[in-house]
């Protein structure tokens, strides 16, 4: 499939392909996060993981979705009341979009797809 027809199958759907991946990437690192069992023990590291060039970036994208540093993620889920708010993000996160494809952090992406 030509990336032209790709672009196209998402037209209708109020997310790009490429913000789709980038939320799912980030979705999946604010739950290895949440774990604490990634076996990431650095920003970068986790940023690496999930196809992440630039750990900076992957910060700025993670704090804009989520409202915190990746760092500080884990210790405010510690907090049943910053729990309640992670499944709130989940659902609607900030500037994302939610839609049928799950929760959906999204911003500009500089993911190295």
């Amino acid at each position: 499939m030509s990336v032209r027809s790709l672009h196209k199958l998402f037209e209708g759907e109020g997310i790009a392909v490429n913000r789709l991946i980038q939320h799912l990437r980030l979705q999946e690192c604010a739950r290895d996060l949440a774990r604490g069992d990634s076996g990431e023990r650095t920003t970068s590291g986790m940023a690496r993981r999930w196809g992440f060039i630039n750990a900076a970036h992957f910060s700025r994208l993670f704090r804009d979705t989520y409202g915190m540093t990746p760092s500080q993620w884990p210790e405010a889920l510690a907090d049943p009341s910053e729990a309640e708010t992670f499944r709130q993000r989940q659902a609607t996160p900030r500037g994302g979009v939610a839609s049928r494809h799950g929760p959906s952090p999204a911003s500009a992406c500089e993911c190295g797809q």
